[in-house]
């Protein structure tokens, strides 16, 4: 059975915002290598339009980007990438599979056959699934800044604290740092 991560982007005032933090080649290396050792990607349907209406096209070479775009954008291009949605079904983008049904049923049996593993990168998604003690780990990129908007990481709330065991934290240098928690027993 593989593990359900939640890695996101967050900077110091716990805002998850696509459009802050440090959008470098450290930072989209950082995260290729993430995905290249999942098994698959996780995603709510406003966080997979929002990829899908940019990444195939750097993907393909139709959209110009930095090198370590375009080797993100190959990466996810080959990923499985499943998505959860109540008001879409059609996801014709390459490996893209809708997850329906019962969602702490169709997330366990994704977990179970994905040995590597799922990354899930939506915020209001790994709100819900962390409610459901799914999320296995937490893998957070956090940006030295301080933005003072939303929205923010589980900004709707758990029913209780989660307490974590550091397993690494290496620092970027950027100024960003990678911090990989696991659930604590």
């Amino acid at each position: 059975m593989g593990l359900l991560t939640f890695s996101i982007n967050v900077t110091l005032d716990g805002c998850v915002d696509h459009r802050e933090g440090i959008a470098d080649d450290e930072t989209h290396a950082h995260f290729t290598r993430l995905l290249e050792e999942s098994g698959a990607m996780l995603w709510g349907r406003t966080t997979y339009e929002m990829m899908e209406s940019y990444w195939p096209g750097v993907a393909s070479g139709e959209t110009d980007a930095p090198q370590s775009l375009k080797d993100w954008a190959v990466t996810l291009e080959t990923k499985l990438k499943y998505v959860v949605s109540a008001s879409r079904s059609d996801f014709p983008w390459t490996n893209s599979h809708h997850l329906t049904g019962d969602l702490r049923t169709a997330v366990q049996e994704l977990k179970d056959r994905t040995p590597a593993g799922v990354l899930v990168g939506s915020g209001k998604l790994a709100t819900e699934l962390d409610r459901m003690d799914l999320v296995d780990e937490y893998k957070f990129l956090i940006h030295p800044m301080i933005t003072g908007h939303g929205p923010t990481l589980y900004q709707d709330g758990l029913p209780s604290t989660r307490r974590l065991e550091l397993v690494s934290a290496e620092p970027l240098g950027n100024g960003a740092v990678a911090m990989h928690y696991r659930r604590a027993g």
